[in-house]
């Protein structure tokens, strides 16, 4: 039985993600069964588990990039369905930072942050490059603003990634494993942006193996296997007392 719960008083159809009831195909493997699972505007979630046991799919139906086979998936009051317009809104309130950078090579650091704001928003050329701007000294990265990605580290880069997705002023962030691609010396300097990005009140999902920053960020960790929500617990209840076997088995592989 897949697991759910919401954040204590939140009000009905607060929820900055809803999900109902969610499944997942990959030809005859259910990659999601019966995904249940709301997030207020403002929470912390960390989805972790074994590899394989369909985080990166549920984070990935949020945004439409995987299309759900069954159930309903609600992003702040828009339903996702085949719709374009809906998933063009959805899509709009919803910045993902992946585990490759998926920087564009030819432009600039700074390019790549405005052309989102200008292409798809409508902004105009020096409102983009000053919230650009804005954002990369965020992100603690403006000093590099004119050099192009292949002259950064991957640290760098995926800091420059964070500033891109905050640029389209979203209002939930996805990150599926954005520090999974990095060198371990560089892994901090990511997971540092991101606590202040939470610290803010950024609504954010997070894939990640990172227990550490799921202790320090997190109000609730979902644990997930065989693509179902196992357990769905508060930081220190998920760390301390597991409920499950598999959940246990996972931390005794990952906390030495």
């Amino acid at each position: 039985m897949a697991a759910t719960q919401s954040m204590a008083g939140a009000p009905a159809g607060a929820e900055a993600v809803t999900m109902i009831n969610v499944t997942k195909w990959y030809g005859s493997y259910q990659a999601l069964t019966d995904i249940r699972l709301n997030v207020a505007p403002g929470e912390k979630i960390v989805v972790c588990g074994p590899s394989g046991s369909g985080k990166s799919t549920l984070i990935r139906c949020i945004n439409r990039i995987e299309t759900h086979d069954g159930g309903r998936i609600i992003v702040n009051g828009t339903e996702l369905t085949a719709e374009t317009r809906n998933i063009d809104h959805v899509r709009r309130d919803v910045g993902m930072v992946f585990q490759s950078f998926n920087l564009f090579p030819h432009l600039s650091v700074l390019d790549n942050c405005t052309l989102a704001p200008v292409k798809s928003l409508g902004m105009g050329a020096k409102e983009a490059r000053d919230l650009a701007m804005h954002f990369l000294q965020k992100v603690r990265i403006a000093d590099q603003a004119k050099k192009y990605p292949g002259m950064l580290s991957g640290g760098q880069q995926q800091r420059v990634a964070i500033a891109r997705a905050l640029c389209m002023k979203p209002k939930v962030m996805l990150f599926d494993e954005p520090t999974s691609a990095l060198d371990p010396e560089m892994v901090n300097e990511v997971l540092d942006t991101m606590v202040a990005l939470a610290l803010e009140g950024m609504t954010m999902i997070c894939v990640t193996h990172e227990m550490g920053f799921a202790r320090k960020v997190a109000d609730r960790v979902v644990f997930m296997d065989q693509g179902q929500i196992v357990e769905v617990a508060s930081p220190e209840a998920f760390f301390q007392a597991p409920k499950t076997e598999r959940a246990r088995n996972f931390l005794a592989q990952i906390i030495h």
